[in-house]
């Protein structure tokens, strides 16, 4: 029989997986989101992602601003679900909401716990050098990211990715694994394993503080920064354009052979010096202009030795 489920989930990156449940065939009776938030030039309510998608399928939508109250759990008890899936909910769960569905509740999380507990893993990820990291599904209890742990995925990290590459990768390659772990729930077949207490680390909440490069860095760890914060907040210099310095976000770049004073524009084609070698720039955004490629911002701004970025 396929399972009665709630689904909780608010941005992108839960998309696929509310998707891909439906398509399995288990009954979603209730969406649980973030409720809707100005946004835009006309500051007009938007509904998250995951509400847009619920209400394009049929599914119930309700978006509570706390799970603590006595009619909260009486609402999600009402939906006599079988479990409640979460993927970036963003709302701290009670142990009673934990305890409420028939199995559980069970999380997506992107990483491969206890490496990166907490909000931000995948920048976090790319950020720290990882050579890899994954999806996990979990069975949730009271703790931040401490959970049994039901199944995984791998996958490789590239010094290419940047954090908007590896969120896309992580929600499709979530969105299959969750499908199986239920689908071992549904046949009673789902094992658990404690998480191990040695290589606990946490992903703090990126800072926009965080985000001004540091030249001085070497080169592979510029590029993993900005890769890391691409393409939000954006890792960002300045330039100096007609004695005023400018503001300019680095939303990809590669390893670049070269070396000079940290921040030195080392060619015509946006190699820049780090702590050791260089990074060459590929794409990049002045403040309030569209995202462009390095050749395109070339056209209109002239960059090259001796410039420098700060």
């Amino acid at each position: 029989m396929p399972l009665r489920l709630i689904f909780m989930g608010t941005p992108d990156f839960a998309v696929p997986t509310l998707l891909e449940l439906v398509a399995h065939g288990h009954e979603l009776v209730a969406v649980y989101t973030r409720a809707p938030k100005p946004a835009g030039r006309g500051m007009k309510m938007q509904p998250t992602p995951i509400e847009e998608e619920a209400r394009r399928l049929g599914i119930p939508v309700l978006t509570p601003s706390t799970l603590k109250t006595p009619e909260a759990l009486g609402e999600f008890r009402a939906q006599n679900a079988d479990a409640a899936v979460v993927v970036a909910y963003g709302m701290i769960l009670p142990q009673a909401i934990l305890d409420a569905p028939r199995y559980g509740c069970f999380n997506l999380h992107a990483s491969l716990l206890p490496r990166w507990r907490g909000a931000a893993p995948i920048n976090r990820a790319i950020m720290a050098g990882d050579a890899e990291t994954g999806v996990m599904v979990m069975k949730m209890d009271i703790g931040l990211d401490t959970g049994d742990i039901a199944m995984a995925e791998r996958l490789a990290i590239t010094d290419s990715m940047t954090a908007a590459d590896l969120h896309d990768a992580l929600a499709s390659l979530g969105a299959d694994l969750m499908v199986r772990a239920m689908g071992g729930l549904e046949r009673g077949g789902l094992q658990l394993t404690k998480q191990s207490e040695d290589g606990v680390t946490y992903a703090a909440k990126i800072d926009k503080t965080e985000a001004r490069i540091d030249w001085k860095r070497p080169a592979r760890e510029v590029l993993r920064h900005i890769h890391g914060l691409s393409p939000f907040p954006g890792a960002w210099c300045e330039i100096a354009t007609d004695g005023e310095p400018a503001r300019i976000k680095i939303l990809r770049c590669e390893l670049a052979n070269g070396a000079g004073a940290p921040g030195d524009v080392l060619d015509d084609n946006l190699a820049i010096a780090c702590g050791d070698r260089a990074i060459r720039i590929v794409e990049l955004q002045r403040a309030g202009k569209a995202p462009m490629k390095a050749a395109d911002f070339l056209r209109g701004t002239s960059l090259k030795p001796p410039a420098r970025l700060d």
